[in-house]
């Protein structure tokens, strides 16, 4: 039922087209880009939920302050403890260990504004829990998100980058003036 509702209205009401061309893992790291716009979360979770599966994300902890965070984590935001003692890497490690299903939506970029030196936690984070990293793209011009490419992290992280942000080449931000790859 949920997947319908989703669906109508990511691509009935608002007219975005879902590709998903790679397998439907049972735990990933999602890379997403370009991230651009604050409306990226919402057509994202649209999209995701339209191929039936629920996606997390993290935030830092301050933004989980009544009411908005009881909206963040009803949508799978996740608070992080953005700590300098903290690794950020080993507590999503964790989460990934203790659940059977779980997929982790990260923007590599960081910002809503053009950086090329993207970051690269969520590499460490599908390394470290041993998942593979599903690259979405989400482009304005054609309206449409695409899940087109996966792959597990080699340890070689120079190499495997490159590959990533490669992907991203072709894809259009809401404001495509704030991406770099």
């Amino acid at each position: 039922m949920k997947k319908a509702i989703y669906s109508f209205i990511y691509t009935k009401i608002l007219g975005w087209k879902a590709v998903f061309t790679v397998p439907k893992y049972d735990k990933s790291v999602i890379c997403a880009a370009p991230h651009t716009s604050n409306l990226d979360l919402f057509i994202g979770k649209l999209y995701y939920g339209t191929i039936g599966k629920k996606a997390s994300f993290m935030m830092k902890k301050e933004w989980f302050f009544f009411p908005m965070g009881l909206i963040f984590k009803a949508i799978g935001g996740i608070p992080v403890n953005r700590n300098r003692k903290t690794s950020l890497v080993d507590q999503m490690a964790k989460v990934f260990s203790e659940k059977k299903t779980f997929d982790l939506a990260i923007t590599p970029e960081g910002t809503r504004k053009a950086n090329s030196e993207w970051k690269k936690g969520f590499y460490y984070i599908a390394l470290k829990a041993q998942v593979p990293i599903v690259l979405i793209g989400i482009d304005y011009k054609t309206k449409t998100i695409t899940a087109g490419k996966s792959l597990f992290p080699s340890g070689d992280i120079d190499k495997d980058m490159i590959e990533i942000k490669s992907y991203f080449k072709g894809f259009h931000g809401k404001h495509p003036e704030n991406f770099a790859y």
